[in-house]
C-alpha cells in the first residue's frame, strides 16, 4: 500500500515559487553587494578602497571555510529526517550543525582578530590590520545564520533565506555608508575608515540572523500547534552523527573555497609587488584601489550573463540520471554559444567605454586603462561559470575545482612576472589569462566527455564581426558626443557629461551588436529557442521585430 504524503512534503508549485523567490533575492543581494563598492570609493578615495578590497577577499575565504558546507548538508539531512516523519530528528540535525558552525566561527574569529597584525604583514600593508579586526566580528553571526537558512531550505521554505539575504545586504550597505560619512567628516585615518566599511558585514550578518530567528520562532509556534505525525519505527534523535555530517560538508567547503582563492591571490601579491616597485603603503593601497575600479562592473555583468547556468545544472543532472543526455546537448551548446556572444559583447563594450564609465562611477579617469584590460575577464569568467555548471551537472565537479586551482597558479606566476614590468596593468593581464585558462580547461573537458561540439567557425568570424561593429558604434558615440554635449549643455559638469556619454555609448553598442548578431545569422532562431527558460520568449519577441532567421 502506498503511503500518503507526509506532513512536511512540499507541493511542486511551492518548490517552484520558492526557487523563484530565492533566485530573485540572490540577484538583489548580489547587486547590492557588488554596487556598494562604488560609494565607498567615491566617499573615501582609492586608498580606503584598496584596503577594503585587500581585506574582503580574505574574509570571504575564511567565511567559506567556516560555513560553506553547512547549509547544503543541513538542508539535505533535514529533508531526509522530515521525509521519514521525524521532526525531532530534523531539529537534532540543526542543533548539531549549530554547535559545529558556531564553534568553527569562534575559532576563525579568534584567529582573524588576534592574528590581524601577522596577516597584515603577510599582505605587506599594516593599514589592513584594523579592517581585519573589524570584519572578524561577522564570524560571530554568519555561521549560525547560514545553518538556520539550511534548515529552512531543507523543509522547503525559501522565504527565510531570501528575505534574510536582502535584509543582510541592506543593513550592511546602510551601516557602511553611515560609518563612512561619519568617519570621513571626523577626519579619521584611512585604516579606521576602512575598518568602519568592513564593519558593515558584521552589522548585516546580525540583521540577517535576526530575520531568520523571527522566522524560526514563527515556525516553532506553528509546529507546536500541529499534532506531529511520527512513524512507529522512528526515534527522537537524528540518524546522522557528527562524523557523517562533517564528511558530507567538508568536500563542499573545499570546492567552494577555490573561486575566492583566485581573488585572494591579489591580496597577498599585489601590495607586496607594488612595495617592491617603490610604492609606500599608502601609494600601494591607492594603486590597488585603482586596480579594483573595474571589478564591480565585471562581477555585475558576469552575474547577469551567467544566470542561465541555474537552469542547466538540474536539466543536465536529470537527463544523465534518466539516460536522455543527448536530448539536452542542444540546449547546452546553445547556452554556451549565447554566453560566448554576450560575454564578447560585454567585454568589448566595457573596454571601449572604460574611460567615461570610470568617470561616471569613480569621478575621474585615472585607472581606466586597467579597467579596459579587466573588461576582458567578463567573457572568460562567464564561459567558466556556465561550462562549470555543465560539468557539475555531469558529475565532474572535481574537474572544475582543479581547473580553478590551475587558474590561481597562473595568476600568481603572471603577477610576479608582469607586475614589475607593467604595475597594476600586469595584474589585470594576469587576471584575464587566469580566467581564460579556467574557461579553456572546462571547455576542453566537456569536449573530451563528448558532451559538446564547438565548430570554430561558429565562434570566430561572425562573432568577431558583431564585436567589431559594436566597438565602432560605441567609439563613434564616445568620440562625437563630448564636443556636442559641451556645446549644447555647457553647464553640465565633466562627470555628468561622461555619464551621459557612457550611457549613450553602451546603448548604441548594444543595439549595433544585436542587429548585427541576428542579421549575420551568428545565432539562429533554433539555437536561441534551445536556451533553457529564456530562449522561446526571446525568439517570439525577435521574430515580431523580424530580426531572426532560420539557419541554413
Amino acid at each position: 500500500m502506498s503511503q500518503g504524503p507526509g506532513p512536511t512534503e512540499v507541493p511542486a508549485r511551492a518548490l517552484v515559487k520558492g526557487a523563484v523567490v530565492l533566485g530573485a533575492a540572490a540577484i538583489v543581494s548580489k547587486l547590492l553587494g557588488t554596487m556598494q563598492k562604488i560609494p565607498l570609493q567615491n566617499v573615501a578615495g582609492d586608498n580606503v578602497f584598496g584596503i577594503y578590497n585587500a581585506v574582503y577577499p580574505l574574509y570571504i575565504t575564511i567565511l567559506v571555510l567556516a560555513t560553506a558546507g553547512f547549509p547544503v548538508a543541513v538542508s539535505r539531512f533535514v529533508a531526509e529526517e522530515r521525509a521519514l516523519g521525524r521532526p525531532d530528528g530534523a531539529r537534532g540535525i540543526l542543533k548539531m550543525a549549530l554547535k559545529l558552525a558556531v564553534g568553527t566561527g569562534l575559532v576563525c574569529f579568534v584567529l582573524l582578530y588576534f592574528g590581524a597584525g601577522t596577516i597584515a604583514s603577510w599582505i605587506g600593508n599594516r593599514q589592513t590590520e584594523e579592517a581585519l579586526r573589524s570584519v572578524s566580528f561577522a564570524l560571530f553571526f554568519v555561521p549560525a545564520l547560514a545553518t538556520i537558512r539550511g534548515y529552512f531550505q531543507g523543509i522547503g521554505q525559501m522565504a527565510p533565506t531570501g528575505v534574510s539575504q536582502v535584509a543582510e545586504q541592506l543593513v550592511r550597505v546602510a551601516v557602511m555608508v553611515t560609518l563612512l560619512i561619519m568617519l570621513v567628516r571626523a577626519d579619521a585615518s584611512d585604516s579606521l575608515i576602512a575598518a568602519g566599511a568592513t564593519f558593515g558585514s558584521a552589522a548585516g550578518a546580525l540583521a540577517g540572523l535576526g530575520v531568520v530567528l523571527l522566522y524560526w520562532r514563527s515556525h516553532r509556534l506553528r509546529e507546536r500547534g500541529l499534532r506531529p505525525v511520527v512513524r512507529p519505527d522512528t526515534t527522537n534523535g537524528p540518524r546522522v552523527g557528527y562524523g557523517r555530517f562533517i564528511a558530507y560538508a567538508l568536500p563542499i567547503c573545499l570546492g567552494a573555497i577555490v573561486l575566492p582563492v583566485l581573488t585572494l591571490v591579489d591580496t597577498f601579491t599585489i601590495p607586496r609587488l607594488l612595495a617592491r616597485s617603490g610604492y609606500d603603503e599608502v601609494g600601494a593601497m591607492a594603486q590597488f584601489g585603482l586596480y579594483n575600479h573595474g571589478l564591480p562592473l565585471v562581477q555585475l555583468v558576469s552575474m547577469v550573463v551567467s544566470s542561465m547556468s541555474v537552469a542547466l545544472v538540474p536539466a543536465i543532472s536529470e537527463a544523465k540520471a534518466s539516460g536522455t543526455l543527448a536530448a539536452v546537448r542542444g540546449s547546452a551548446e546553445a547556452s554556451l554559444r549565447l554566453t560566448w556572444l554576450i560575454g564578447l559583447a560585454a567585454s568589448a563594450g566595457l573596454a571601449v567605454t572604460a574611460m567615461p564609465l570610470n568617470v561616471m562611477f569613480y569621478k575621474e579617469a585615472e585607472g581606466y586603462g586597467v579597467m579596459m584590460i579587466l573588461a576582458f575577464t567578463v567573457v572568460f569568467s562567464v564561459i567558466q561559470i556556465v561550462s562549470g555548471a555543465m560539468l557539475q551537472g555531469l558529475g565532474a565537479e572535481r574537474a572544475t575545482v582543479l581547473h580553478l586551482l590551475a587558474a590561481a597558479l597562473v595568476k600568481v606566476v603572471l603577477n610576479v612576472w608582469l607586475m614589475p614590468i607593467w604595475g597594476i596593468a600586469g595584474a589585470a593581464v594576469s587576471a584575464v589569462a587566469a580566467y581564460a585558462v579556467a574557461a579553456a580547461l572546462n571547455v576542453y573537458r566537456l569536449r573530451r566527455l563528448g558532451f559538446i561540439r564547438m565548430p570554430w567557425r561558429d565562434y570566430t568570424w561572425k562573432p568577431a564581426v558583431c564585436t567589431l561593429v559594436l566597438s565602432l558604434a560605441a567609439l563613434a558615440v564616445v568620440g562625437a558626443a563630448e564636443p556636442l554635449l559641451t556645446q549644447a549643455a555647457p553647464e553640465l559638469s565633466y562627470r555628468w557629461r561622461m555619464t551621459v556619454i557612457a550611457l549613450l555609448a553602451v546603448a548604441a553598442g548594444a543595439l549595433a551588436f544585436a542587429l548585427t548578431l541576428f542579421k549575420t545569422g551568428a545565432i539562429s532562431a533554433e539555437e536561441l529557442g534551445a536556451v533553457p527558460k529564456l530562449g522561446n520568449k526571446l525568439v517570439s519577441l525577435l521574430r515580431k521585430a523580424r530580426l531572426l532567421r532560420h539557419r541554413n
